[in-house]
Parts: C-alpha cells; sequence; structure tokens
C-alpha cells in the first residue's frame, strides 16, 4: 500500500455487491484517500460492466489537500457495473491518462433479501441437481464478503461469525431459484444475505423472548455490513418449536413480537416477510397435534401481520427424515418468488395458497368446508387420502370419507353425528396424508388447526 499511487477506495462499495434501491435509485457513499506528489481533483464514474458505456459521466468527488476524498453517487437499479476513479492533475490535464484510481466490478443497484431461519433456510437438501449461478445473484457470504450466489450458501469458510455456522457442509437451498426468478421479472440484480442456522429455535431471532438472540444481532449486523437496507425478510422456520403444546401454543404471538423486532432495527415499518408453513417430518406421530398447531399459527399470522405471506410446502420432496430435497427447494424458490412479485411488487396474479374460511355442519353427519383463494377448484390427487381430523366432545369423530363437489369445496362424511362442540383440523399430523390442491395452479392448501365447525 506504501507505493500505492492514484485514488484509493476504501469505504462504500465491493466487487459483487448489490446495493439496495429506493424508488429505482441506489444511493453509493465512497470514501478513501488520494496519493500524488501533485494536488488534484479525485473523479468518479459509473460505467456497464460489458460495455464499458457510461451510466454516470465522470463527476468530481469533494477532495482535501489533507488526502481524502468523499462522493455521493446516485445510481439507477440495474447493472452489472464498474466504478471508476482517476486523479486529474494540472500536469494531467488529459482525463484518460490521469493518474489511476481503484475500481469495482460486477456489483450492481437492486434488491437484497435476507435469509433467516433454520435448516431448510440454511440449505440442507442433499443430491445432485442443475440450479447454476447466475451474474447479478449475488451472495453477501459467512466470510463478510460479497460474492456470485452459488450453493452451498451457508458456507462456513473464512467465517467472520461463527455464531451461525453449520456443524456439517450444508447443500442445497430454494434462494438461488427465487433470486434467478425475481431476476428475470424485474431486469436488476438480486442479492443475498444468509444468516440462518439447522436447528435454531425462535428464540434465538427474538429479542422480545427470554433468552440469547445472537442470531438476531448476527442478523442485524449483517445487513449493517452488507447494504444497511433490505428488501425484506425470507423466513423458513419452526421445527425447533414444535417439541412441546407450549411452545406451539405461544408461535404466533412470539413470531409477532419477532417480526416487530427485525422491522425496528432494520428501519422499515412495512418490511415484507416471506415464510414457509412446515413440510412433513418423517417418524414422529408423538408430534402430530404440536406440528399441526405450529402450522396454523403460520397460516394465521400471514394473515394478521401486514405485509407478511406464507406458502405451503406439504407436496414438496425429501432428501431425508425433515429436509426438502433440491427438487422440492426448486419448487419451494419459485412459489417465494410468487409471493413476492405479489405481494412486494405487485407483479403477476394472487399466489396465495388456498386457505380455509368456515366449516359448516351439513345435513346429517357431513361437515362442509369452505377455502379462500382457489382459482379453479379443490380436489386430491388421491381419492383415498384423508389429511382431516374432526374432534368434538365425545373426542375424534371418525371420517367415513372425502369428497371434492368440483369447486372450493371440501366434504367430510363422518361415521357417528357431531355431539356439542366440534373443531376441524387439516393437513393433520407430522407426516399428513396428501392434501388437497387448488388444481389449476397444483398449489397444495395451508394446514390448519382448531377451525369451529358451525352449526
Amino acid at each position: 500500500m506504501s507505493e500505492e499511487i492514484g485514488v484509493i477506495v476504501e469505504e462504500g462499495l465491493s466487487d459483487w455487491q448489490v446495493v439496495q434501491h429506493e424508488g429505482g435509485m441506489g444511493v453509493v457513499r465512497l470514501k478513501g484517500r488520494w496519493i500524488s506528489s501533485v494536488k488534484g481533483e479525485v473523479e468518479v464514474r459509473v460505467a456497464m460492466e460489458d460495455t464499458g458505456f457510461s451510466v454516470l459521466d465522470w463527476v468530481r468527488a469533494d477532495t482535501w489537500e489533507d488526502g481524502f476524498w468523499e462522493a455521493v453517487l446516485k445510481v439507477p437499479a440495474g447493472g452489472l457495473y464498474r466504478l471508476e476513479t482517476r486523479l486529474r492533475t494540472a500536469e494531467n490535464l488529459a482525463g484518460e491518462w490521469s493518474p489511476r484510481g481503484d475500481m469495482r466490478h460486477f456489483w450492481g443497484v437492486g434488491d437484497v433479501w435476507v435469509i433467516a431461519g433454520q435448516s431448510n433456510s440454511a440449505g440442507y437438501g442433499r443430491g445432485p441437481y442443475e440450479d447454476p449461478a447466475e451474474l447479478g445473484i449475488h451472495l453477501f457470504r459467512n466470510s463478510e464478503e460479497w460474492a456470485l450466489a452459488s450453493h452451498p450458501m451457508n458456507d462456513s469458510t473464512a467465517t467472520r461469525h461463527a455464531v451461525n455456522r453449520e456443524a456439517a457442509n450444508p447443500g442445497h437451498s430454494p434462494y438461488l431459484q427465487f433470486a434467478r426468478l425475481l431476476k428475470r421479472e424485474l431486469g436488476y440484480p438480486i442479492g443475498l444475505v444468509q444468516t440462518a442456522l439447522g436447528g435454531s429455535p425462535l428464540v434465538r431471532w427474538n429479542p422480545q423472548e427470554q433468552g440469547e438472540s445472537d442470531l438476531f444481532d448476527n442478523m442485524v449486523q449483517c445487513v449493517d455490513q452488507a447494504s444497511g437496507r433490505v428488501r425484506g425478510i425470507l423466513w423458513y422456520q419452526g421445527e425447533s418449536d414444535a417439541g412441546t403444546e407450549e411452545q406451539a401454543a405461544s408461535y404466533e404471538r412470539r413470531f409477532g413480537d419477532a417480526v416487530g423486532a427485525w422491522r425496528k432495527a432494520l428501519g422499515d415499518a412495512e418490511l415484507p416477510i416471506l415464510t414457509v408453513q412446515l413440510n412433513r417430518v418423517y417418524g414422529r406421530p408423538e408430534g402430530d397435534r404440536i406440528w399441526t398447531q405450529v402450522r396454523e399459527a403460520q397460516r394465521q399470522a400471514a394473515e394478521r401481520i401486514a405485509y407478511t405471506a406464507v406458502v405451503p410446502a406439504f407436496d414438496l420432496p425429501l432428501s431425508d427424515l425433515i429436509h426438502n430435497s433440491p427438487a422440492g427447494n426448486m419448487l419451494l424458490g419459485e412459489r417465494l418468488a410468487r409471493a413476492a412479485l405479489s405481494l412486494v411488487y405487485g407483479v403477476g396474479a394472487d399466489s396465495r395458497a388456498p386457505s380455509v374460511e368456515v366449516a359448516r355442519r351439513g345435513d346429517g353427519r357431513r361437515v362442509e368446508l369452505h377455502f379462500a383463494h382457489v382459482v379453479s377448484r379443490i380436489d386430491c390427487i388421491d381419492e383415498t387420502a384423508n389429511c382431516f381430523r374432526v374432534e368434538d366432545e365425545g373426542g375424534e369423530v371418525p371420517i367415513a370419507k372425502v369428497s371434492y363437489p368440483m369447486n372450493n369445496a371440501v366434504v367430510l362424511e363422518l361415521e357417528r353425528p357431531l355431539r356439542g362442540e366440534a373443531q376441524v383440523h387439516g393437513g393433520w399430523g407430522a407426516d399428513p396424508d396428501t392434501v388437497p390442491m387448488d388444481m389449476e395452479r397444483f398449489v397444495p392448501m395451508l394446514g390448519f388447526y382448531g377451525l369451529e365447525i358451525q352449526v
């Protein structure tokens, strides 16, 4: 460094960075030093990386005689860009041959999304996949350096924050596909900031709970170092809070507290949160009620917390007892992208999954369930499947048959009449039977718990 000359960039931008835009413009605040035996003026410009054509032509930075300089640039959403700097002196009036300056390559202005949650967010999918890296989709890695995004995203090589270091190497996640579809639709770069950790309970993300919220602290720190502002949070978590009924019953409230803390810390009261309802888990029948309760909390949170969406995962294949496979992750990434486009960007059709609205007692031993957000009709690809459970004052009420009347309703035919107050649950259990879907979109319903059956 002692032999360096010209303009040195010390703060404000790095190779591969994605700068969060607001209203179509990103603000880049640059600081550095200049080194020359002759007094000069620092100049900066922004050019397209692939062509060299100027996006922002040479502008003069604030330059001080003590060897420091600063500049604030407003750059339109897009890229990839190259930042160039130079020192214009009285001895070098020809700008193109002015003393050299530092450059920054392959950066852009677009949207930055935080990846948070536990193992299915950290990316535990195993097996081969075709999900290649793509210019314009970049990742703020655990090394606290921007890079081209690729799997595994929670790679701990040269990590600067061991708090979310995985015990084993992670694998494939949904978020490269998520970012790819957003970039394709929006036409500008997408940045990802990975902060997830396998096995992490909600308490570690929620400073409102009694306990160490170290993953919350790490997420805020990573956002501050990566970009300062983000477009939204991608959240997939809940498996570690499906251990007791107390955890499950309080999950919606605690998640709401966490969202409030995230929005306050990141300076955006309307920060979008995209969530995933728990998929199935094999070999845990003792958790049937608790897993169903957590799914209901996730469904209700998306209904009650503004600027929050939830996507279903019941149909995603697994690569072990609990983790989505690469094939499942690709579909999940697409669903999350469609949810983002609808909720955040107002682009495309309503992406919401079928969600039960009301349950009514029909004639005799019938219960009719009516669903919102059904584009075509709700049906099930397995005619023998029964993912529902009915309970009344006499206990469980056996279901003799599940039928689909070619609309937005599901009919449950019971083996006995209901006694007193009754409830119905859908997507019942840790590993439920095949659930109904909106057949034209092939989107499964959201699981639910404790819905009162009205008279």
